[in-house]
């Protein structure tokens, strides 16, 4: 059953990292989208998926989790299909956001039925298979939808994914078990309020090259997003909610989930523009790209280790801080790039905010779930989850949003399509590198001024779960 739980983490999670490697074909593509509608792509899928992560994990208990894997692998079928057979960017931004709520009821339900009737002694090692599985997913996405759009058509990784998806639904009625159901609310209301909410703060930061930062879409946008987010907390605390914001007064669980968040902004800023990079500047096809992306990846199973052996000998705070560290520093050595900069030295900036990532998550998941009464490890789960899918969609949104505001206004609508039809693409080739810079630099400094917060928040010394 571990590979068939593997095979549904793959497809919801290596979608992300495959539409990200995929922004110059689709750029290029028969659509030709907009910037702005390019990171509504990326950021409609990310930003549902996380939003109704533990609303659908409640609702599993509730309808049953097998029934709830089957239909979340269905819708994420049908909007794969839709976004396949999509005529126009609307249609394309409507599929992302079908998939992302089957996704959201993919992904935790898996992690559920490989822990049904499983006994205590082999539980942490299924979740660690579980935990690797979503890491290597990311790894498949890019070297899977490389493959798959080097075809030439952007709709090729959707195409692929809808067999994929019913092979899947197959082997889980096959396989999964049948767990019984447990009684619980499911707050829709809430996930609604959170999700609204999310949207609007994307609209904002999405809108911003287009309209400027204090324009009046922007600044509605983000006070819009405010509003949203103080009714969530108030919907929250006027009854019992599947995410109750009262958690968020517990130092650790704030420290938590805004370091995750943190920590995927740096990491996202990244992958939004590592396919771009690596095939407009570099000049590597969408596979070549994809595998230049592996160290990327062996970092990122590498580094828990150091991270949890630094918790334990010199507390969370020293661990947290160090992957912060190596995180701004990988940024700082990105923002330094230009149309001379070769392989390696490009490899070794996204190697080290990796292993930042890989540094800093694992303590941060595990002190936010050490925080929380006893008997709530699924809510931590589901808020680490939360955090990171938000981290993730805001991280894509700011680095595509400075990036496009940096870029002249001939290149800056399509850079794909600049590129193609310039008679000489160095001129542009250097302004996207430019605008590049300045983006992963903002970044940088970003996650370097909030990074000493979170590390207050944190305990001094590691605590058991």
């Amino acid at each position: 059953m571990t590979a068939v739980m593997g095979l549904c983490v793959a497809l919801v999670v290596g979608m992300v990292s495959a539409l990200n490697l995929g922004v110059p074909v689709l750029s290029g593509g028969d659509l030709r989208p907009s910037a702005e509608a390019v990171l509504w792509v990326i950021d409609g899928y990310v930003a549902v998926f996380a939003c109704l992560l533990v609303p659908a994990g409640a609702l599993a208990d509730r309808l049953g989790r097998k029934g709830t894997l089957l239909g979340g692998l269905a819708v994420f079928g049908a909007g794969s299909a839709l976004c396949a057979a999509a005529p126009a960017v609307p249609v394309l931004v409507a599929g992302r956001m079908l998939s992302g709520a089957g996704a959201a009821a993919v992904l935790p339900t898996t992690l559920a039925l490989l822990l049904a009737g499983a006994p205590p002694d082999r539980r942490p090692r299924r979740i660690a298979a579980w935990a690797s599985m979503t890491g290597l997913a990311a790894v498949l996405g890019n070297v899977g939808g490389g493959a798959a759009l080097s075809t030439g058509s952007w709709r090729a990784p959707f195409l692929a994914a809808v067999p994929l998806t019913a092979l899947a639904v197959v082997l889980v009625a096959a396989v999964a078990p049948v767990v019984p159901r447990h009684p619980g609310a499911v707050d829709v209301p809430g996930a609604a309020l959170l999700t609204a909410a999310v949207l609007a703060l994307l609209y904002a930061v999405i809108s911003a090259p287009r309209h400027g930062w204090l324009g009046v879409p922007v600044v509605g946008g983000g006070v819009l997003a405010a509003l949203l987010t103080a009714a969530w907390v108030r919907h929250g605390l006027r009854r019992r909610p599947v995410l109750d914001p009262r958690l968020f007064a517990r130092p650790a669980v704030r420290a938590g989930a805004a370091g995750t968040a943190l920590t995927f902004v740096g990491m996202f800023a990244v992958f939004s523009v590592n396919g771009q990079f690596l095939q407009y500047v570099e000049g590597f096809g969408p596979f070549g790209a994809g595998v230049r992306l592996l160290p990327m990846a062996a970092a990122l199973l590498a580094a828990p280790r150091a991270g949890a052996a630094l918790a334990h000998r010199y507390g969370p705070r020293t661990a947290v801080a160090a992957g912060f560290a190596t995180m701004v520093a990988g940024l700082l050595l990105l923002s330094t790039v230009d149309t001379h900069t070769g392989y390696p030295r490009y490899a070794a900036g996204a190697l080290l905010t990796a292993a930042g990532c890989g540094l800093a998550t694992p303590v941060l998941s595990h002190e936010l779930v050490a925080a929380l009464p006893a008997g709530a490890a699924g809510t931590g789960s589901g808020l680490s989850g939360l955090t990171r899918e938000l981290g993730s969609a805001v991280g894509v949104a700011v680095t595509g949003s400075l990036l496009t505001a940096r870029l002249p206004a001939g290149v800056r609508d399509n850079v794909a399509a600049a590129i193609a039809t310039a008679p000489d693409p160095a001129p542009v080739r250097a302004a996207f590198t430019g605008a590049l810079d300045g983006a992963l630099r903002t970044v940088a400094v970003g996650v370097a001024a909030l990074a000493p917060l979170v590390v207050a928040w944190l305990p001094s010394a590691t605590r058991d779960t």
